[in-house]
């Protein structure tokens, strides 16, 4: 086989690999009834059976899955303007936990500054209860410093949750390990990133109230050799150990941390400590019907497009319309495939810039048909004809999307989240259309070149040449 055969074999198998990545049932499906028929054939009942195809979900966003979408202010009145930025990346880092351990897959919470209001976005996609999610999102972030357990406390705790009927312990809180006091985020002034002089590793710096400092440096004085918990809405997120008493209301939590790691330590700390009240503004939500109903308009009005290009391609350009209708379907389940593995949260929004990006992908193979054509009708032969309407289509095709991804980079930076959501997946659809026009549309063209088509130009819409 030649070169190009090969090529053309490799992005055949791409694009049914793609296929199957976006479509597993149409594998999956004839799988299960092999394996069914196999198990009740005595002979080969002992093989193994056919391995399915893995099968992950498209990701998708409120709109099209149907949520709640919230949006909060922050009540940043008490807060030293040096610290906005601090403390409201500290209080989008809480509720993101929060609404992680109410079991909300992937949701979104983001920052949002209109003027000098500080808002905070959460979009909770597949939520039912909405007034639990709203209830614990709204609650203050509480901070609290925990003692250790002596053994015969945690045994004794331990034989008590384990001696209470199933429907009990779920609900049991009493922590086994560590007990609280009365230190609180209440008495910390603030945490702060610092390094140790002497390794130079990252380190968290810890700075109390007055009353925070006593009741910190009794407990670090009982507790040398043990650990000290410190506790984010409930959960620890730091267990330093006390190496000797600490006075003067500074500490230090050493560890083996990475600055990111010591950096998200600090924000957890001033969030529980900080007092950034939070007020919800306006709630909206989308039953998964209309989501639903969303999503399949979405979809056939794509199709619609995706099949009104193809005939206008083929009608127009015959031929090479017809095999940019192949590399265009080829372009289609690759994208797709990407938003699945990647993935890319797909909103109404990210579906108009797939479309968009559909567009965009034949404008490409226009202009290189085109300059294909008029190489064609200066005499040329149609080998050297399709190489010179490529090389010359090229930089157009090159500029003008570089141009629209610049745009969409722009837009993904300053935008909101649905336009990013917008330039996101028209930046992919980009760069994969200048992979399917120049490399899928090129090597499938030079497949079906032969000397029988260069007496038969009508099929790329020349007329037979003198």
């Amino acid at each position: 086989m030649s070169r190009t055969a090969w090529i053309a074999l490799a992005i055949f198998l791409l694009a049914v690999f793609a296929g199957l990545v976006v479509y597993p049932a149409a594998w999956n499906k004839p799988v299960d009834w092999l394996n069914a028929k196999k198990n009740e054939i005595g002979a080969i009942k002992s093989w193994p059976n056919i391995p399915q195809f893995f099968n992950k979900p498209f990701k998708l966003g409120l709109d099209l899955q149907g949520g709640t979408h919230l949006v909060y202010e922050a009540d940043l009145s008490n807060i030293d303007k040096s610290k906005y930025d601090e403390s409201m990346d500290g209080v989008r880092d809480v509720i993101e936990r929060r609404v992680n351990l109410y079991g909300v897959t992937e949701p979104l919470v983001q920052l949002d500054n209109v003027g000098s209001h500080h808002r905070l976005i959460v979009e909770l996609a597949g939520v039912k209860d909405v007034k639990q999610a709203i209830e614990m999102i709204g609650e203050t972030p509480f901070l609290d410093f925990r003692e250790e357990r002596s053994q015969v406390e945690s045994e004794a705790i331990i034989n008590q949750f384990k001696a209470l009927p199933a429907e009990q312990q779920a609900t049991f809180s009493v922590d086994p390990y560590y007990k609280q006091t009365e230190l609180t985020g209440k008495y910390l002034k603030s945490a702060s990133l610092e390094f140790n002089q002497n390794t130079g590793q990252p380190v968290v710096g810890l700075e109390f109230t007055d009353e925070g400092a006593k009741m910190f440096e009794e407990i670090t004085s009982r507790n040398i050799g043990k650990s000290v918990a410190i506790y984010l809405d409930g959960s620890p997120i730091s267990t330093p150990t006390v190496e000797e008493a600490i006075s003067g209301g500074r500490a230090q939590i050493s560890g083996k941390f990475t600055v990111s790691e010591a950096k998200e330590l600090v924000q957890r700390l001033n969030a529980g400590a900080l007092p950034v009240a939070i007020k919800l503004i306006n709630q909206q939500t989308i039953g998964a019907s209309l989501g639903e109903k969303s999503l399949s308009q979405s979809l056939l009005a794509g199709l619609i497009g995706l099949l009104a290009v193809a005939l206008f391609m083929i009608c127009w350009y015959r031929l090479p319309g017809f095999i940019s209708v192949i590399a265009l379907i080829i372009y289609t389940v690759v994208v797709l495939m990407i938003f699945k593995l990647i993935p890319v949260t797909l909103t109404l929004a990210g579906i108009a810039g797939f479309v968009l990006s559909v567009g965009m992908a034949v404008d490409a193979n226009i202009l290189i048909f085109e300059r294909t054509k008029e190489e064609l009708k200066q005499g040329k032969s149609l080998g050297g004809a399709i190489d010179e309407g490529f090389s010359r289509a090229w930089t157009s095709i090159r500029d003008s999307n570089v141009s629209s991804l610049i745009t969409c980079a722009v837009l993904f930076w300053l935008g909101t989240s649905i336009i990013k959501g917008f330039a996101f997946t028209l930046a992919i659809g980009i760069l994969v259309s200048m992979f399917s026009a120049i490399f899928v549309t090129r090597n499938f063209m030079k497949l079906v070149m032969s000397q029988k088509l260069e007496n038969k130009l009508w099929l790329f819409g020349v007329k037979k040449r003198d």
